[in-house]
């Protein structure tokens, strides 16, 4: 199952709501965003200046009051799995977004995830966050048996594979539900990135923490 219990800190309720329906469609962003942007009136958005707060809760709740699902999941082609994560704060702390990528062994993009963490929230706990939500939507759609998590952040490397203490406060709890996702999974590694490496992760963070900056809302 998916794990619904990522803690939302001090998300405005707008952003709260825009979280809602990623969840009920498995937190796969175009899914989402299409479905928002399809209930405002008009020519506005979800991230269009002229969408009005009200415009954009009438359109969230129509969404969650909707028969909207989760898409189709892919099949993957044979071979191990990459899962691409990465976390994004504007501040460090300030609004923060996790993004998740899964990519199977020819390439394809199967999943494109994300959601905003916390209005502030330092990049180390959004990428804990990105890292936990990308192997939860992984374990709940595959059952892989090769995977490679390819990840930028070393303080995470270094509490996930090299088994030093958690070192940003507050993360114990991530912490415990990515060893217990890896866990579940007979052969993971992880691929350190370098800042100048592609990682497809990084843009879905950034909306992700674009829709942690929405609000106040009421």
């Amino acid at each position: 199952m998916t794990d619904d219990t990522l803690a939302r800190e001090r998300l405005s309720p707008l952003a709260v709501l825009v979280d809602d329906v990623l969840g009920t469609v498995g937190y796969e962003i175009t899914a989402a965003t299409d479905a928002i942007d399809g209930a405002v009136s008009g020519h506005g958005g979800l991230f269009e200046p002229t969408t009005t707060r009200d415009e954009l809760r009438r359109a969230l709740k129509q969404v969650l009051a909707s028969d909207l699902g989760r898409p189709p999941v892919p099949e993957p082609a044979d071979g191990p799995l990459v899962l691409y994560v990465d976390g994004s704060s504007r501040g460090n702390p300030g609004p923060a977004g996790a993004g998740a990528v899964i990519v199977d062994a020819a390439g394809d993009r199967l999943a494109r995830l994300g959601r905003p963490v916390g209005s502030r929230t330092g990049n180390n706990a959004a990428e804990y966050v990105a890292l936990r939500l990308g192997l939860s939507e992984l374990l709940a759609r595959y059952e892989p048996h090769r995977l490679e998590v390819r990840i930028d952040s070393m303080t995470v490397v270094r509490d996930v594979w090299c088994g030093a203490d958690p070192t940003e406060p507050g993360v114990e709890t991530h912490s415990e539900a990515v060893a217990s996702a890896l866990a579940a999974i007979p052969d993971h590694s992880y691929t350190h990135l370098a800042d100048s490496d592609p990682n497809p992760a990084d843009a879905l963070a950034t909306v992700c923490a674009d829709i942690a900056a929405l609000g106040p809302g009421v």
